[in-house]
């Protein structure tokens, strides 16, 4: 009950973060770029941290702030950097703390793709070592960390879209004798079903367009952790100029008042869809950590309260039978993202690797027949009866 309490109310109580001067339930829209200091005295006070104040958008904002407040509040953490982005909240991170010529980020092979490319492509050039360890490797990861160079480990946490989990804690324990951080990107858990700052991680994100904003109609990312690290995220956030405007924070506070209730209702749909599909003849596979089959959730039960609205299956057919079946579904979007209160649908080997080599895909786990299904919060009875008519259409030619 703390954690619904907590989704509401967090982080707004006014008299804080700069907004003294109103007794309004909703957090206002403060949408001035630039704040004035009524004297020199009281410049230099906010200059020196002695007067809690704002300066300029880019750096901060009333509004800004009850969002990082409310966000700290359900991660548990120190500190949050709202950033204009997920990827731009990953970068920045990456950025702050992995210093180029002399940092290694170890990374698993299953992670957000733009995220593996910019680690990939964009951090070695920096003269960054970067290492890939399989998911779930712990003698290999300890391997790497062995050789005591190893400055952050960052890694999905379940992933997208096969819903494998890596155990939080243990990485954290082995990262840690060797003096490397750990960073979570915990979007597709939310931060109502994972905290990872309390069993080990030093820093988690999320792309909250996602779960905490959830209705599909803003973009954003956030970082929570440690007040030491967040402020070295910040610096150089400050330099990328990755701020979200004051109306997208006070969208974000909206979604957020209504998370709590919005992902108890996507994790039973997504967990009672899941082992209907997996009785199901016309299924083949059935990816989702709630299922008691499924290999990941022994991790998964240890630290997650439920495990999200995603799941991802295999339809015994083949690419275009699937792609009938995608195309017979009456509810949901035909879509990228996830997260919202509309159900999206997508088939990854014509969403996300089309035009991808078969070497490619089969390296990413991809095949013709996976389906991810990101459940919204319709009625499981109507969302039930929608997919179980879709297989009736694969073979229909007409």
């Amino acid at each position: 009950m703390l954690l619904f309490q907590m989704a509401v109310h967090a982080g707004e109580k006014m008299g804080k973060n700069g907004l003294k001067d109103t007794d309004s339930i909703a957090t206002p829209i403060v949408s001035g770029t630039t704040h004035w200091s009524k004297s020199s005295g009281d410049l230099i006070a906010f200059k020196e941290g002695r007067r809690h104040s704002f300066e300029y958008g880019r750096y901060g904002n009333p509004t800004m702030k009850v969002l990082e407040d409310k966000i700290s509040a359900l991660e548990r953490a120190e500190s949050t950097l709202v950033t204009s982005s997920g990827m731009n909240a990953i970068v920045a991170t990456l950025l702050a703390l992995v210093p180029p010529g002399a940092g290694h980020v170890v990374t698993t092979t299953e992670c957000y793709s733009e995220a593996r490319a910019f680690i990939r492509d964009k951090l070695s050039k920096m003269g960054i070592k970067v290492t890939f360890v399989e998911l779930n490797d712990m003698e290999t990861l300890k391997a790497v960390l062995d050789q005591g160079d190893v400055t952050l480990f960052y890694t999905d946490c379940p992933t997208n879209p096969h819903l494998k989990c890596i155990d939080i804690k243990l990485v954290a324990e082995l990262c840690h004798r060797k003096g490397a951080l750990v960073c979570i990107d915990s979007t597709l858990a939310s931060t109502i079903n994972q905290k990872p700052l309390t069993i080990g991680a030093d820093i988690v994100v999320h792309s909250a367009t996602k779960y905490i904003a959830g209705h599909h109609d803003v973009i954003a990312g956030c970082i929570s952790g440690s007040d030491a690290l967040i402020s070295r995220i910040r610096a150089w956030h400050h330099d990328l100029g990755g701020a979200i405007s004051p109306d997208a924070a006070y969208m974000i506070i909206r979604g957020l008042k209504t998370m709590a209730l919005r992902v108890e209702t996507q994790n039973h749909t997504a967990l009672r869809m899941a082992r209907l599909l997996e009785n199901h003849p016309k299924i083949e596979r059935v990816y989702y950590p709630g299922l008691i089959s499924s290999p990941w959730h022994h991790i998964a039960k240890s630290q997650m309260t439920g495990c999200g609205g995603v799941i991802s299956f295999e339809v015994a057919s083949d690419l275009h039978g699937v792609m009938r079946f995608i195309d017979a579904l009456e509810i949901p979007f035909i879509a990228t993202s996830l997260g919202g209160c509309e159900s999206l649908v997508q088939q990854p080997a014509v969403m996300s690797f089309w035009g991808e080599s078969d070497e490619e895909k089969a390296k990413n786990g991809i095949k013709d027949n996976l389906v991810r299904f990101s459940f919204g919060i319709e009625k499981f009875e109507d969302l039930r009866d929608d997919i179980l008519q879709a297989p009736e259409k694969i073979y229909d030619y007409s």
